[in-house]
């Protein structure tokens, strides 16, 4: 293995590793650096020269090949974000197949196959990417490297980095089953590695049912596979602060609040950042009345011991799912003068937290507001809640009437009427039997997207959906009848909630038929924004992509579109981001939001790029694999552009 000969610094929190042998600038961890900044420290691709960017090469998975002779296309979603050290580029695909492949040429090194069963019922079929050990922060003598992947069918796999195959003395013959003494979990995101310890979450869909399985985080000994500390982020002692917060005699049984997405590590202050997400169920919160601790928080933990150093809760009680989805990104921001260490999260509900890496304390002013209170039998949702004074919030926060839209006037009649037919007053409206328009959805707002930070021009860029969804619960013994009379209801997205009262019924602010989608709320849909971190003002903002075809809507690129996937930024200045239902892959100016080059992807881009520099050689590279649930168009494709 080559070591590490040199460290290129550009602030103190952004660590880019420079091998001396060929200057190659790695992005060794999901989100570039173990805090996931997702910068680039390359300034060769420029506003000046990125109409020079072309494809270097493309790879394709033959992942399409998977799908044969099972539903998997229609949950499939390639997200994979891959990593790059030492000249080889590690990605995963939706069955978790592990790829190497030559950084410089795009050509496969090996490939992994766990032999995920794709037609077990997975609530989702996707992996964002794999993990390496050592990681950044390691500095001890020349050892074998590991990749780590974590699977839908909930097992942590141990691959020699050199030829693909399963490392024999980790776990049993390579492989730790996750499903251990938790259940049936699965696991779409990559590990965070911190030292020589693996810290991983689990993904559960967490509608259907009140006693979900735990969502417990545990840390693995990277060598060994040994189980080192297991973290439950619903208190199960009574002698624990958070426990007080969880009131009904069926709270015990609530499960969930896992951490499905990016955890973030800290190697200087041993620290881990665990977002976690709603309890079970989701839109029903009668059976765990209080402030449910630590759900829908950012917790710090020790990462040697799996305590709790600190934790910040954005969302009391959730009742609308609003997971903690995006990444938290530890950060360096000024304050009067100084460095001072933060982390940085951005929220499905348009909220921002900056807040004290080693305290959680906010960093801009957070204050306790009286939200809409629920009228549902049973329900007793939480009297406040927490908003940033800054930054503002992001994304559509309150919808009536006078925001429908349509393409047609009898269109935007239509949407007048069912706008007014719902209950909303703006955020955290809670969900109704009348049916409530929820804003932002539970698609963000922010979503698990998250943010990239630019470090020298300190600011934080993020793409934000203004997504507004529809959410009815019906007394469960009702569901039949209400489904029988109406044609929308029968559509719409089912939460059976078991073990509860209700059952679920959601929808979107959107109709379909053969023309396609028809958005019933004014645009944008979609945007890309900037905020100056020091000041937490909004620097600007723009429409992200289209969604109808300008050539015959020629507005359509200033409405924006829905998205899924995060942006990069670069030390070059530009702000690279794909993620639009149509298809295209973005570069924008960092400094302004100006858009400065687009080129259509061979299938959708739900995924979050990266970028290396290599034998002199800067390149971007973007999954495009596109989204089955979404109805984008699927692909295999891992695409790399450099300049000409």
């Amino acid at each position: 293995m080559k070591k590490v000969l040199l460290l290129f610094i550009l602030s103190t929190a952004n660590l880019c590793y420079v091998y001396a042998q060929d200057k190659a600038i790695e992005w060794p961890a999901y989100g570039g650096d173990p805090g996931g900044m997702r910068h680039a420290a390359s300034t060769q691709i420029t506003p000046d020269n990125i109409q020079q960017l072309k494809t270097a090469w493309t790879y394709r998975t033959g992942e399409l090949d998977y799908y044969k002779d099972n539903d998997a296309a229609e949950k499939a979603a390639f997200e994979a974000t891959p990593i790059m050290v030492e000249g080889t580029l590690y990605l995963s695909t939706p069955s978790n197949r592990v790829i190497a492949l030559d950084a410089v040429t795009g050509n496969e090194k090996w490939m992994y196959d766990p032999r995920v069963n794709l037609k077990n019922g997975y609530s989702e079929i996707t992996s964002r990417g794999v993990s390496t050990w050592p990681g950044p922060d390691y500095h001890g003598e020349s050892v074998q490297r590991i990749i780590y992947v974590a699977t839908i069918d909930g097992r942590l796999i141990a691959l020699s980095a050199a030829t693909g195959k399963p490392m024999a003395d980790f776990g049993k013959k390579g492989t730790v089953d996750l499903r251990k003494g938790v259940g049936n979990i699965s696991v779409t995101s990559p590990p965070a590695i911190i030292g020589n310890t693996i810290v991983i979450g689990s993904s559960m869909g967490d509608n259907q049912r009140l006693d979900y399985e735990r969502g417990v985080v545990r840390a693995y000994d990277a060598l060994s596979g040994k189980l080192l500390w297991s973290w439950d982020p619903i208190p199960r002692k009574e002698n624990d602060p958070g426990y007080a917060t969880w009131q009904g005699e069926k709270a015990a049984q609530t499960g969930a609040a896992n951490a499905w997405s990016i955890l973030s590590a800290d190697p200087e202050r041993n620290l881990v950042f665990i977002p976690t997400t709603s309890p079970s169920p989701d839109y029903y919160g009668g059976e765990r009345k209080g402030q449910n601790l630590y759900a829908n928080s950012i917790v710090a933990l020790n990462a040697s011991t799996g305590k709790v150093v600190w934790h910040f809760q954005t969302v009391h009680h959730d009742v609308w799912d609003y997971d903690n989805a995006a990444q938290p990104a530890l950060i360096t921001v000024q304050r009067a003068g100084k460095d001072v260490p933060a982390l940085a999260v951005g929220t499905k509900m348009g909220h921002i937290f900056l807040l004290h890496r080693e305290t959680g304390e906010p960093l801009f002013p957070v204050e306790e507001r009286p939200v809409p209170q629920s009228d549902v039998p049973g329900e007793q949702t939480y009297p406040t809640q927490p908003f940033p004074i800054l930054p503002k919030p992001i994304g559509v926060q309150k919808v009536g009437p006078e925001h429908a839209w349509g393409l047609t006037e009898e269109d935007k009649k239509v949407a007048e009427q069912r706008i007014a037919s719902f209950r909303n007053e703006g955020v955290f409206t809670p969900p109704s039997l009348q049916g409530t328009l929820v804003t932002p959805s539970n698609a963000g707002g922010v979503h698990w997207g998250g943010v990239s930070f630019d470090p020298q021009r300190q600011l934080l860029i993020t793409n934000v959906n203004h997504l507004v969804a529809v959410i009815r619960l019906i007394p469960r013994e009702q569901l039949k009848a209400e489904e029988s009379k109406s044609e929308a209801v029968l559509r719409a997205e089912t939460g059976r909630q078991e073990g509860t009262p209700y059952v679920l019924k959601r929808d979107y602010l959107f109709t379909r038929d053969e023309t396609g989608i028809k958005m019933q709320s004014k645009p944008p849909w979609g945007t890309l924004l900037a905020i100056d971190m020091n000041t937490g003002e909004l620097k600007w903002e723009v429409p992200l992509g289209f969604m109808y075809d300008p050539k015959q809507f020629p507005d359509a690129v200033n409405w924006g579109a829905i998205n899924f996937g995060g942006a990069l930024t670069t030390a070059g200045g530009l702000t690279f981001v794909a993620a639009t239902v149509d298809s295209y892959f973005r570069a924008f100016d960092t400094e302004t939001g100006k858009l400065l080059w687009q080129t259509l992807l061979p299938a959708g881009g739900q995924a979050t790029p990266m970028s290396y520099q290599i034998n002199g050689k800067q390149y971007v590279i973007i999954s495009a694999g596109g989204h089955g649930k979404l109805g984008i168009p699927l692909g295999d494709y891992v695409i790399a552009y450099a300049l000409e």
